[in-house]
């Protein structure tokens, strides 16, 4: 600063007195010619004279000047580093890389070092990654923690007069507004709801005089559960509930894993069956709308999912709870009904029908499909199959339809579905709810109707856009649901022997032979199928494997290891034909060993590992394969793993059944 003032004074000066010495010239010139020599002479002299005293007057006010201003400019200084010095807040002045070139006072107590200049202050916060924060172009501010206390920095770049860039930063204290914005989250209203799963069928299970003190049971340790952990729960239906709720209940609700739902599965009022809730929440903070959105959407899936479960929406992550009780067949048929009007009308109104399954198709999807097909017919209405090739497990039913002329036009490809579909075309997708799943996916973008029939439980990344989803997991199959809906749509409603065969041929294989998921409704609907022309023999034949698939399957089963005790893992070779199909029978031939109580078994196909998950009891393959990106039903489940060796896809597996058994598992 001094130096600054030095030299503007000196060009003054300079300026000023080679102006003087002209002027004295030009006078000197001018004097000359008009005065005589002698006089000139004398006047010269005088003018000198007082050029000298003026010149030393001169040089005395400047150095008064230049005093002043030094004076002032040092005062200015001492004030300036004196504010810095004891101002309270922390600051500090560094270099590009770091190094504290100065500090204040409070940065040393702050960090409690009586000298810091020459420290790299990376090196005081090394968690904090302050170089990168100090790269940024625009850098805002940065939050971090010192002792107890939160802190907000800010950073400004400045250049020195030597082109050195340097750095201030300010350590502001924010513990308070942290605090207060904690309290606040912790605070936000989160919505949900609850509702009884199956109080009908349980009521009809037990004496009439029991029927309200069972009701008040429930109720009351639905209230004394949720009050406890200071919860606002208020009924709005005879069996439904709203949840209202802050962030800080919702995390004591976890830590007990939602043990509300071995509470109400535990009362027992002469009931046979268990009794279950399904809870849905929607943590979503920004606002009450959204929450409400999100547990909508979580209850939905909670039910869906087949009950007894507890289900966090929290944006687009989801945690499951509970869910280790099997689908309980309900017996009332008013919702099948409602459904099956619904299709009927949508039937009405298409000009054309095409009817999707899921990748890979199986039996039980196409007889589905069959199925579908002859509903459209029955209103008159045209009807394809979305089918890409046939695969292994169709593939006796597939020879059967083309070789009947009736079917000649049954299947279409994609690409030829694409040009066909119009504005008013339904499409109708069977045996999965899932967009990944599909056969073509594009083809459910081109369609402005779409219907889903499903009986696997309902997955996060179902398909939203339909205008009629009959989804029900505790149904064995989706052929024994399209079976049911065909009795609604004619009274006098009359299969071919194909289509009989093939509804009754999607049943048995995923009943395994009526064992797993046979209900009474089960039965009625294999009844149905007999009478329409469905016989046993001839479908059993279509399930008919080689010897070197007999072959494989043995040599799967000798290899099987048992883990976690009770848990039997196996390969097949990539190798064998149809590969993931004998990988799904050997984890059906696993749990006929006596204490194996799941199976799993890994295949490798076109560098994807397959996994064929089977369960009895409590063990619920469904979700430990929702780990690994599949799905499923509680007791039959798969899962596809690519870019993994064998090895990486069974460590994955074992990983995620530990997660299983940790109960609240997130994906």
């Amino acid at each position: 600063m001094k130096r600054k003032l030095n030299k503007h004074f000196s060009y003054s000066i300079m300026l000023f007195r080679g102006c003087q010495i002209l002027l004295v010239i030009g006078m000197i010139i001018q004097l000359t010619k008009i005065i005589k020599a002698p006089q000139a002479l004398i006047g010269l002299i005088i003018y000198a004279i007082v050029l000298g005293v003026s010149l030393v007057g001169e040089k005395k006010i400047a150095s008064f000047i230049r005093g002043e201003v030094e004076r002032e400019t040092t005062e200015i200084t001492h004030i300036k580093d004196s504010m810095f010095s004891n101002v309270q807040i922390p600051l500090a002045i560094i270099e590009e890389f770091g190094s504290i070139k100065w500090n204040n006072k409070a940065l040393n107590d702050l960090m409690k070092e009586k000298v810091l200049i020459g420290t790299n202050i990376k090196s005081l916060f090394p968690e904090s990654k302050l170089g990168e924060w100090m790269l940024e172009k625009q850098p805002s501010s940065k939050k971090i923690k010192i002792g107890s206390k939160s802190y907000e920095l800010m950073l400004e770049a400045f250049q020195r007069e030597d082109g050195i860039k340097q750095y201030a930063i300010y350590f502001l204290e924010c513990t308070e507004k942290e605090k207060l914005k904690v309290q606040l989250k912790e605070e936000r209203t989160i919505i949900g709801y609850l509702c009884i799963d199956n109080i009908d069928e349980i009521s009809q299970s037990i004496e009439e005089v029991r029927r309200p003190m069972l009701m008040a049971i429930i109720d009351r340790k639905i209230n004394l559960w949720f009050k406890e952990r200071e919860a606002v729960i208020v009924r709005i239906e005879k069996d439904k509930y709203m949840l209202i709720l802050s962030k800080k209940e919702l995390e004591k609700m976890e830590e007990t894993k939602f043990d509300i739902l071995d509470e109400i599965r535990g009362i027992q009022v002469g009931n046979e069956l268990p009794i279950t809730v399904s809870i849905g929440i929607g943590y979503n903070l920004k606002s009450l709308p959204n929450s409400k959105e999100d547990a909508r959407i979580a209850f939905d899936l909670a039910q869906g999912r087949g009950g007894d479960q507890a289900i966090i929406k929290h944006y687009d992550k989801y945690t499951f709870y509970g869910g280790k009780t099997k689908e309980v067949e309900k017996s009332a048929r008013v919702k099948v009904r409602i459904k099956a009007y619904a299709f009927k009308e949508l039937l009405h109104e298409a000009d054309k029908v095409f009817i999707m399954g899921h990748k890979n198709i199986d039996m039980d999807c196409l007889g589905a499909a069959m199925g579908v097909y002859r509903g459209a017919s029955l209103v008159g209405k045209k009807a394809q199959i979305i089918l890409r090739e046939p695969t292994f497990a169709i593939k006796g039913l597939y020879d059967r339809i083309k070789d009947s002329k009736e079917y000649d036009d049954l299947f279409i490809t994609p690409e030829e579905a694409e040009k066909e579909i119009k504005k008013d075309t339904l499409l109708v997708i069977v045996d999965t709810h899932r967009r990944s799943y599909l056969e073509a996916p594009e083809i459910l973008n081109l369609c402005e109707k779409v219907v889903i029939f499903d009986h696997h439980r309902k997955s996060t990344d179902y398909i939203e856009e339909a205008v009629l989803t009959y989804l029900e997991p505790f149904i064995s199959s989706t052929c024994e649901m399209i079976a049911e809906i065909l009795n609604y749509l004619s009274d006098k409603i009359k299969l071919n022997p194909i289509e009989a065969d093939a509804l009754l041929a999607g049943i048995t294989i995923d009943t395994k032979n009526f064992v797993f998921k046979a209900g009474v409704r089960t039965f009625e609907a294999a009844a149905f199928l007999r009478r329409s022309g469905a016989d046993s023999t001839r479908v059993r034949m279509l399930f008919q494997n080689d010897m070197e698939t007999y072959r494989a399957r043995a040599s799967a089963i000798q290899k099987a290891e048992v883990w976690h005790e009770d848990m039997a893992i196996s390969e097949v070779s990539g190798s064998i034909e149809h590969a993931t199909i004998v990988a799904a029978q050997v984890a059906d031939e696993l749990l006929n060993i006596k204490g194996i109580k799941a199976s799993f078994v890994f295949t490798e196909v076109d560098s994807c590992i397959y996994i064929s998950a089977r369960a009895l009891g409590d063990t619920n393959v469904q979700r430990i394969m929702e780990l690994l990106g599949g799905g499923g039903h509680l007791g039959i489940a798969g899962a596809q793993l690519k870019n993994v060796s064998m090895e990486e896809a069974q460590l994955k597996l074992k990983e995620a059944i530990k997660l299983y058994f940790e109960e609240g598992e997130s994906k």
